[in-house]
């Protein structure tokens, strides 16, 4: 109750306005303005109040504090606060964030002026900042590490989705009286139907008239109780898939201790360096979070120090002064990628191969190359000289990095660019993951896609949807797809084609590629939380994971870049057997509304050896021209709807089709329609009235060589 723990509400409070407020400092250090200002204000002005009403006056007071510091210069447009004053605006932010951590029952940091330098500490003054820098950012990694969720909101969710369990486990005995209902509906029917042709000796009008409006009410009533049970179903699944995501902890909330990380690591080495991330939004379990930001800590830290050059070294190289550090988190299927990448020098080889030689892990001139001089730093036990140099200072972030890695089963690896930077990848495995889902059903199967992979969904025709799966290929928004079925994906059973109809494209995108994706129907979205395959389950390549449906039965979870690869492989295979065709070998494809030309033609070329398919229509030719390959069209212009001038347009725009070559018949003769033929890319003209089948046929073997 609120009256047992009067500090309660306010915890929560204080814990977001310190984050707010941490964000901003960090925002004013590198954006200075009014806004910023005024709005750091209102946070640290609630929060005196706030702590004020709870009696928590040190808060008030460093509030207080942190309030005349900014208040000169609300009104301003200042360029930027002066360094004293951002130093003191930071210190009074740890200050009040330490007495919030102590509220929640967290250590406190250990303040700045107790701190001590080790008795083995170098003596240099830039290496007494080094041994400081070191210290804090070893105290960072363990109180962020040591930071976990409050037990009451986990406890708060772990009885959320238990309720939620009971009442899934209600549904079933509803679902089951509809299906009796429904029984007992159909029952009354048949003995309503018996009354009627007089098979029961009930002459009564008044009973039949009941046992009508009996049957009609019962039906009625099944039909309310299943609606109702499916909506519940649907809304119990969208609150569990919600319930259970809120178990997960946005990427982004490490980003604030890494930005400062980095202006303490810029302001102690005298460097000006911009902190920028992206992938906020990704949420992963806060376990695995909190690991991820004590090993990072140390990146980013590491390539503000011995990645970032000093400014007149930038401006020698013609880099602007300003430095830039990026932290990038994406969700890669299962996988989740930490990026953090720098523009500054990147790794010094010539040293790192020196050091690696005085430490005998390399053979004195050996000629190992860049790639296996990185991997030392990795696997090599490089760590930290007594000086502070560009080798020593990233070995020791390194074997942070690895061991996160080796500890949750993922991969580090580092990509370096001499004089441009270096990049940091550490790949980890998300034991749960939350996401939005498109759910879609192919035969008999039904599968979730990550909805933020999905760009949008195209219905097909009977006839779109058999080309596409026959040129493995789809014509969208003016350009070429590779196309998927997704029960070819799975492995699934191939539906009989006889029964084959419309369906659906999902334009789907990962690692900067696009394909196609053909379902059957859509089945709606969700929010859903993934688990890993067990290891013992074998899986095709595209799924990544599976979720739990409210019945408690696993429902695949599609990997989009599984299904990208696979589409683009499925692409080029078909491409490939193609291609092996000889064009003079594919068949020909005749389009005139004429039967007795049409018939005519197809004597000719089958008479010359050719096969031959017949389209009366130039709507028919292009269904055709995208279901099968032809070595050339062959055309008459004058049809009604799509004209033979336009079907060679559309194929000639179509890079499917383009590479087939067209031949225009027309009773036309003309200079100016001859001239249109050539514009729109037909290959020949020929004119019904001068119609010679020994021309026609040296056309054909002219360009289907």
């Amino acid at each position: 109750m609120g009256g047992q723990d009067p500090l309660r509400y306010f915890r929560i409070e204080a814990r977001e306005l310190v984050d707010q407020i941490s964000a901003g400092v960090l925002d004013l250090d590198q954006q200075p303005g009014p806004d910023l200002v005024a709005r750091l204000l209102r946070f640290a002005h609630t929060l005196k109040g706030a702590a004020r009403v709870v009696k928590q006056q040190e808060i008030a007071d460093r509030a207080h504090e942190f309030e005349e510091v900014l208040v000169p210069h609300r009104d301003e447009n200042t360029p930027s606060l002066p360094a004293d004053q951002m130093r003191e605006l930071l210190r009074l932010n740890d200050e009040i964030a330490g007495h919030v951590r102590a509220l929640s029952g967290e250590p406190a940091a250990e303040p700045e002026h107790v701190r001590t330098v080790p008795l083995n500490a170098p003596t240099t003054q830039a290496e007494v900042d080094q041994a400081h820098i070191d210290a804090d950012y070893a105290r960072g990694a363990e109180a962020s590490a040591d930071r976990q969720p409050e037990r009451a909101a986990t406890a708060d969710l772990d009885e959320l989705l238990d309720a939620i369990g009971e009442a899934s486990a209600r549904i079933a005995p509803l679902r089951d009286g509809s299906r009796t209902l429904a029984r007992v509906h159909r029952k009354v029917e048949a003995l309503g139907e018996r009354m009627r042709l007089g098979r029961m000796s009930v002459s009564d009008s008044t009973a039949r008239t009941a046992v009508r409006r009996l049957g009609g009410e019962i039906g009625a009533l099944g039909r309310r109780l299943t609606d109702a049970v499916d909506q519940v179903e649907r809304e119990l699944d969208e609150v569990r898939g919600r319930a259970e995501g809120l178990r997960l902890v946005p990427a982004g909330t490490i980003f604030t201790a890494l930005r400062r990380a980095v202006r303490d690591a810029a302001d102690a080495e005298g460097k000006q360096v911009q902190f920028q991330a992206s992938g906020a939004d990704v949420r992963m379990g806060p376990y695995l979070l909190n690991l991820i930001n004590g090993a990072f800590l140390h990146v980013v830290r590491n390539a503000v120090v011995h990645g970032i050059e000093p400014e007149p070294e930038r401006r020698a190289a013609g880099k602007p002064v300003e430095g830039t550090v990026t932290v990038h988190v994406e969700r890669r299927g299962r996988y989740a990628e930490f990026r953090c990448s720098d523009d500054g020098r990147g790794f010094d080889l010539a040293a790192l191969r020196r050091t690696a030689e005085e430490r005998g892990l390399l053979p004195t001139g050996s000629d190992a190359d860049s790639q296996k001089l990185i991997d030392l730093v990795l696997h090599g036990g490089i760590s930290t000289a007594p000086a502070v140099t560009e080798v020593a200072g990233r070995g020791i972030g390194m074997d942070v990095a690895r061991d996160v890695a080796v500890q949750l089963g993922g991969e580090v690896s580092i990509e370096n660019r001499p004089g441009d930077g270096a990049t940091v990848r550490l790949i980890v495995p998300l034991t749960l993951l939350s996401m939005n889902g498109l759910i879609v059903e192919t035969g008999t199967m039904t599968a979730t896609m990550p909805l933020d992979s999905v760009r949008r969904c195209v219905r097909l025709s009977a006839g779109e949807m058999a080309a596409a799966t026959a040129t493995a290929r789809l014509a969208h928004e003016g350009e070429v797809l590779p196309f998927l079925p997704l029960a070819t994906a799975l492995r699934a059973t191939p539906p009989d084609k006889s029964d084959s109809g419309s369906g659906v494209a999902i334009v789907l995108a990962a690692d900067r590629d696009t394909v196609a994706i053909g379902v059957d129907r859509l089945a709606g979205t969700t929010t859903l939380v993934a688990r890993p395959l067990p290891d013992l389950a074998p899986a095709a390549p595209v799924i990544g994971s599976v979720s739990i449906d409210l019945d408690g039965n696993p429902r695949l979870v599609l990997d989009a870049h599984g299904l990208v690869a696979e589409a683009r492989h499925e692409s080029t295979a078909a491409r490939s057997e193609s291609a092996a065709v000889p064009r003079s070998r594919m068949p020909i494809l005749v389009v005139d509304d004429s039967l007795t030309t049409r018939q005519l033609e197809r004597s000719i070329l089958e008479s010359a050896g050719y096969e031959v398919d017949l389209a009366a229509s130039g709507e028919e030719g292009l269904e055709k021209a995208r279901a099968r390959a032809y070595g050339l069209y062959l055309t008459d212009i004058d049809m009604p709807g799509i004209d033979g001038f336009t079907f060679v347009e559309r194929t000639r725009a179509d890079p499917a089709l383009a590479p087939v070559p067209a031949i225009l018949v027309s009773s036309r003769a003309s200079a100016e329609d001859r001239r249109r033929g050539t514009d729109v890319g037909a290959s020949a003209y020929v004119v019904k009235g001068e119609f010679n089948q020994e021309e026609l046929l040296a056309h054909i073997r002219r360009l289907i060589l």
